[in-house]
């Protein structure tokens, strides 16, 4: 069958490395790497890149990427407001490459519009979309947690809504839902990749039959040597993104009532960095990095090929997040490496990881819980063993991408029947 394949998400990962980016640029090499035609499509605003004058897009310089400059942009719709000039020029992508598979992996800065759009003007293309996080169903950054006391969120309605946003009325949550689930309901497939994110989705109103679940990959990478250590697997690492709902605060105090109950041989190591967060979160931050032992070392910020060389130098990977994380490419990075993770016991988290088999479960949020897991690791040698044994083969991102197009072969073929 023919594969010709247009890859959307919301950003480039050389210019905002997320777990989404990542993996929907990686997806494209490999759909590459199989032999099919394809053209990645991210989008960028002022806070990367300036408006070139007269069109759009904008070259990456690197596989023929475009960039979509889209400073026009409703966030609370997802809607992309500037019909004029940004989705004159999606029509003239769309009907110039005139892909058979369009994968679209997020709707920020690219616009719900551009689904239906597609979907006129190329009626026999396939649509998928990847859902990486909870972005339509919750306003909060998709984030499903409630502003005022982080609380988690099971489910959206728009009174439910409208207590997190008492500015907003109801009658608005009432319509951004119906807007979008008008848009959405031109795509042909979706893919979730957790069971969590699937039924949070079929909650909310998608159709059972038209969600499939297909889990994200990496590319292949040896894993690096365990660290020589005659005594206890002591030392651990947080990887990723510092921001209030990763669990890095409560991580940090967590070392801090093991250091006060005089747990000194534990060591933590904090790899990433906290970019477009706001000046409260950093304050505290700042804080709590000052107040830590010095078995706390904040590493900073990291590039994608230095994962081996800073995880060559821990024994296991923290992930608190205490939101509900779908798929974090850390942890597939930790198994890669054969590391076990101590991750929140919530979301996709609780599906990658297996409690007491290649890793350990935390209550999210809570630095006693936390503190305790990170004593019961260090202390447990034949624990950390055979979590390591436990540790699975990381799916490939060649099967992966194989998975992927088998889908889009099954869509061409049911319209064809």
């Amino acid at each position: 069958m023919s594969r010709r394949i247009l890859v959307v998400a919301h950003n480039h990962p050389s210019l905002h490395p997320g777990g989404t980016e990542i993996f929907a640029h990686d997806l494209t090499q490999a759909y590459r790497d199989e032999g099919c035609e394809v053209m990645f499509l991210g989008a960028t605003n002022a806070i990367h890149r300036e408006p070139h004058p007269g069109t759009a897009f904008q070259a990456t310089g690197e596989n023929g990427d475009l960039l979509l400059w889209s400073g026009h942009f409703d966030r609370f719709h997802l809607s992309q407001i500037d019909h004029y000039g940004t989705l004159q020029d999606f029509g003239t992508l769309l009907t110039e490459f005139r892909p058979d598979v369009i994968h679209v992996h997020h709707l920020v800065l690219i616009g719900a519009e551009f689904l239906a759009l597609a979907r006129r003007l190329l009626p026999q293309a396939s649509i998928v979309m990847t859902l990486h996080d909870y972005y339509p169903i919750c306003h909060h950054d998709g984030l499903m947690l409630r502003p005022s006391d982080k609380q988690r969120c099971t489910g959206a309605t728009p009174a439910a809504c409208h207590s997190c946003f008492p500015e907003i009325g109801a009658d608005r949550f009432l319509l951004r839902e119906r807007f979008l689930k008008t848009h959405l309901a031109a795509v042909d497939r979706f893919v979730a990749p957790s069971r969590f994110l699937r039924q949070r989705y079929i909650d909310w109103g998608i159709a059972p039959g038209k969600i499939e679940v297909i889990a994200n990959a990496r590319p292949a990478q040896a894993a690096v040597p365990h660290r020589h250590t005659h005594g206890a697997r002591t030392c651990f690492g947080y990887f990723g993104n510092l921001n209030p709902w990763k669990g890095i605060l409560p991580l940090l105090q967590a070392a801090k009532l093991l250091h006060g109950a005089g747990e000194t041989g534990i060591e933590l190591r904090i790899h990433g960095g906290a970019p477009f967060q706001s000046e409260a979160f950093t304050t505290a931050l700042d804080k709590a990095l000052a107040e830590a032992a010095s078995n706390v070392i904040h590493c900073g910020p990291y590039r994608r090929d230095e994962m081996g060389e800073l995880m060559a130098e821990v024994d296991w990977v923290v992930m608190p997040s205490i939101w509900y994380e779908n798929a974090p490419l850390v942890i597939q990075e930790a198994f890669q490496h054969r590391r076990p993770v101590i991750a929140s016991g919530i979301g996709g988290m609780a599906e990658m990881v297996r409690d007491g088999v290649d890793g350990l479960h935390v209550r999210p949020g809570d630095p006693a819980a936390l503190a305790a897991a990170l004593r019961r690791a260090a202390g447990d040698n034949g624990l950390w063993q055979r979590l390591v044994e436990n540790i699975e083969p990381s799916p490939g991102m060649e099967d992966c991408a194989r998975t992927h197009l088998a889908l889009f072969d099954r869509l061409k073929l049911a319209e064809a029947a």
